[in-house]
């Protein structure tokens, strides 16, 4: 019986003693400026926009992120993005990101961008 109570004291005691696993860290969390803005838009936007160099946008009249650059100086988003961004058409929600957040997010699309298409 006293080894049991030894051996019930040892591993409660073992368990204790073990310090809990790190916690997860996202990528939104760590890496440089372009590795958190790419996790940023592949998270919140990619479901309609083609965010990366290449390819289509799943919703057809969502841009492309790599041409936005054709439109407007894509630094000239920050602004928008720390206010608010809303648009005339309900699929898109309203986007208010963190000053961090916008910096890495700008950092990733100015990666990005294509040249405009000469006609």
């Amino acid at each position: 019986m006293r080894r049991l109570v030894v051996l019930g004291v040892l591993l409660i005691t073992g368990c204790a003693a073990t310090p809990p696993p790190p916690a997860a860290v996202t990528p939104v969390e760590t890496g440089t400026p372009l590795t958190r803005g790419r996790a940023l838009v592949e998270a919140r936007c990619s479901s309609c926009h083609a965010v990366g160099p290449v390819g289509e946008s799943p919703v057809s009249p969502a841009p492309p992120f790599r041409t936005l650059g054709q439109r407007y100086p894509v630094a000239d988003l920050q602004e928008a993005f720390a206010e608010g961004i809303s648009t005339g058409h309900p699929q898109m929600p309203q986007i208010q990101l963190e000053a961090g957040q916008v910096r890495d997010l700008i950092a990733y699309l100015e990666s990005i961008q294509s040249p405009a298409r000469k006609p």
